[in-house]
């Protein structure tokens, strides 16, 4: 599972240990642009009030449907925290790309759920279905452009961080499974019966890959994926104490 456990001390859920923050971005889907706006925001709030430990935290969903997947993927491996520490999950469209890396049969789903826009991100131009007259033509060339660093990014997110009384993971668990058991896929497809449930998961779930128009706040989860890659905005959930509040990219973007 990944599971990443990223604080010692037992809190209640909902609720952050004292002198720590966490920015958590939603589904990022190529927005390079929307990245950099928001990272602007994220780093004047931090410089407004610091606070002794900050994590700067992606729900995953790096890549596909917008402009520019790499350049989100190298920022992201490049750029140094924003505050003390970093962590990107892993979301099912980052998985989606590892399968087709890996199997031939893989390129159908990814390419039906935005993976060209990630391969002309990175053949740059040498995307037009005459060039590549077979998917698997078309797979090899992205496997040959693929730099090894980002193999490598892709293939070591994790699936799971938990901090204080939150837990995150890109898409949600399934009701009723500890979280110790739960099943790998679900943490990066689930939507239902997660999205509907007001089981009490032991701490609250802090997720994205169900797309809403604004963020949702439940008793038990909080979902970030705003849109990004459909004309909606970029969300940031900031966490500190037993409060939460919002950062967000500017509208229409």
């Amino acid at each position: 599972m990944n599971a990443v456990d990223r604080d010692e001390k037992k809190t209640p859920p909902g609720v952050l240990p004292g002198g720590t923050r966490v920015y958590a971005v939603g589904d990022i889907h190529g927005r390079l642009d929307l990245l950099q706006e928001l990272a602007g925001k994220i780093e004047r709030d931090f410089a407004s009030a610091p606070v002794d430990r900050v994590v700067e935290l992606y729900v995953g969903d790096y890549i596909d449907r917008g402009p520019d997947s790499r350049g989100v993927v190298e920022w992201m491996m490049e750029t140094p925290p924003l505050g003390n520490e970093r962590i990107c999950l892993m979301g099912n469209h980052e998985e989606m790309l590892l399968q087709a890396l890996n199997i031939s049969s893989g390129m159908t789903d990814w390419l039906f759920n935005g993976g060209d826009e990630t391969i002309a991100s990175y053949l740059v131009g040498r995307t037009e279905r005459p060039d590549f007259p077979t998917f698997e033509a078309l797979r090899q060339a992205f496997v040959a452009a693929l730099p090894e660093s980002h193999r490598k990014f892709f293939s070591s997110l994790p699936r799971m961080a938990e901090i204080g009384g939150y837990l995150f993971v890109h898409a949600g668990i399934r009701p009723g499974v500890p979280l110790d058991a739960q099943d790998p896929e679900d943490l990066i497809w689930i939507r239902e019966p997660f999205l509907d449930s007001d089981a009490d998961f032991g701490k609250v779930v802090v997720h994205g890959h169900s797309p809403v128009s604004a963020p949702e706040v439940r008793a038990n989860r909080i979902g970030i994926d705003t849109g990004a890659a459909y004309g909606g905005r970029l969300t940031c959930l900031v966490l500190e104490g037993a409060g939460h509040r919002f950062l967000a990219t500017s509208p229409g973007r």
